[in-house]
C-alpha cells in the first residue's frame, strides 16, 4: 500500500511538471505575439518561436570555446538555474508537502536565491569577448597602459547582478513571506490549509498590498524592463548570457519560461492556495495566474525604460517599504 501510494505521489509530480513545463514554453511566445507585438503594432513572431522554435535551433548549432578559469562550473551554470527552478515547482506540488524541509518559504527562498547566484557567477566567470579572448589594455614591457585595470564586458553584469541579489530581491522575499502573517507557519501545507478555511489571502488588505509588491519582485527576478540592468544592451548587450551559446543557450531560453510559470504557480499557493496539481482542476488557476502575469509584465515592460540606479533604488526602496506595511498589517 505505501509502495503504490508513493509510486502514485511520484507520478503526479512527474506529469505536474511535464504539463507546467510544456505550457511554460509558451508564455514567451504569447508576451511577444499578443502584448509586445500589438503594443508596437506590428505582426511578431508565432506563439512557438521565442520559447520552443528558439531553443530546438540553438540545440543543433556547435558549441564554442569559451576562456573562464573554471569552465566547467560557467558551462553548467545554466543548467543549474533550471534545477533550482524544477525544485521550486516541485516543492509547490501537493504530494510534496508530506517533506516539510522542501515544501516551506525557506527552501523557496533559497532555491530563488541559488537562482539569483547564478546571474552574479555567469558574469564573473567569463573572460571572453563574443568567444574570443581580448587581453587588453597590453601588458607587455614598455606598454603604456602597464598598470591600468582589466575587465570584460560581462564583469559589468556581475556587478549589476550582485548588487540586485544584496537588496533588489527584497520586495519579492517580503511578499512571499507576508502569507505567513495569516496562516503563521511558514510550510506551504499550512499557508494552503489556512487559505482554503478562511479564503484566499489575495482578498485581505495585507494580500492586496502584498501582491503589488510580488509583481514589482516578480519583474525584478526576471530581469524584465525597467529592471533590466544587469543585462542593458546599451553596455553589456545580453549581461550574463553573452557567452552562452548552443546548447546552453537554449536552456537559458526554457529556463526563463519555465521560471515565468513557476513564478505564478508560487503566487497561487501563497495568495490564493491552490498548488499546482495535473490531477486537480487547480492547475487551470495556476495557468491562468501565470498568462496573467505574462501579460502584466508584457504591458509594463513594453512601456517602461531601463532604470539608473538612481530610479532604481527609490523603487526598490518603496516597493520594500510596501512589503513591511503588508506585513505589519497582517500582523494586525
Amino acid at each position: 500500500m505505501f509502495s503504490n501510494t508513493l509510486i502514485n505521489s511520484v507520478l503526479a509530480v512527474i506529469l505536474t511538471v511535464i504539463v507546467c513545463f510544456i505550457i511554460s514554453t509558451l508564455l514567451p511566445g504569447i508576451e511577444r505575439k499578443y502584448v509586445h507585438a500589438r503594443i508596437q503594432q506590428r505582426i511578431g513572431p508565432i506563439v512557438i518561436a521565442p520559447g520552443i522554435m528558439a531553443p530546438i535551433k540553438f540545440m543543433f548549432k556547435e558549441n564554442v570555446k569559451v576562456s573562464s578559469p573554471v569552465s566547467g562550473l560557467y558551462k553548467s551554470l545554466p543548467i543549474i538555474c533550471f534545477i533550482a527552478v524544477l525544485c521550486i515547482l516541485i516543492a509547490l506540488t501537493p504530494q510534496a508537502y508530506k517533506i516539510p524541509a522542501l515544501a516551506s518559504l525557506v527552501a523557496i527562498v533559497g532555491f530563488l536565491k541559488v537562482e539569483e547566484i547564478c546571474y552574479v557567477l555567469m558574469g564573473a566567470l567569463s573572460k571572453s569577448v563574443m568567444s574570443v579572448r581580448m587581453p587588453f589594455p597590453d601588458q607587455i614591457k614598455g606598454a603604456a597602459h602597464q598598470n591600468a585595470n582589466r575587465s570584460f564586458v560581462e564583469d559589468i553584469s556581475a556587478r549589476r547582478s550582485l548588487r540586485m541579489i544584496t537588496y533588489g530581491s527584497f520586495p519579492l522575499y517580503l511578499a512571499l513571506f507576508a502569507p505567513v502573517t495569516a496562516a503563521r507557519s511558514i510550510f506551504l501545507s499550512d499557508i494552503v490549509a489556512y487559505q482554503h478555511a478562511h479564503g484566499p489571502f489575495l482578498f485581505t488588505v495585507a494580500g492586496g498590498i502584498a501582491a503589488i509588491v510580488f509583481f514589482i519582485g516578480y519583474m525584478i527576478i526576471l530581469n524584465e524592463y525597467p529592471f533590466s540592468i544587469i543585462k542593458a544592451k546599451s553596455d553589456v548587450i545580453e549581461g550574463p548570457y553573452m557567452e552562452y551559446a548552443a546548447k546552453y543557450r537554449a536552456v537559458v531560453y526554457l529556463t526563463r519560461g519555465f521560471f515565468m510559470f513557476v513564478l505564478g504557480a508560487v503566487f497561487s499557493v501563497l495568495f490564493i492556495g491552490i498548488p499546482p496539481n495535473v490531477f486537480s482542476l487547480g492547475i487551470l488557476v495556476n495557468i491562468l495566474v501565470a498568462l496573467i502575469f505574462v501579460f502584466m509584465m508584457g504591458i509594463f515592460s513594453a512601456f517602461s525604460p531601463v532604470f539608473t540606479n538612481r530610479q532604481l533604488l527609490p523603487t526598490i526602496l518603496g516597493a520594500t517599504l510596501l512589503g513591511i506595511l503588508a506585513v505589519v498589517v497582517g500582523l494586525l
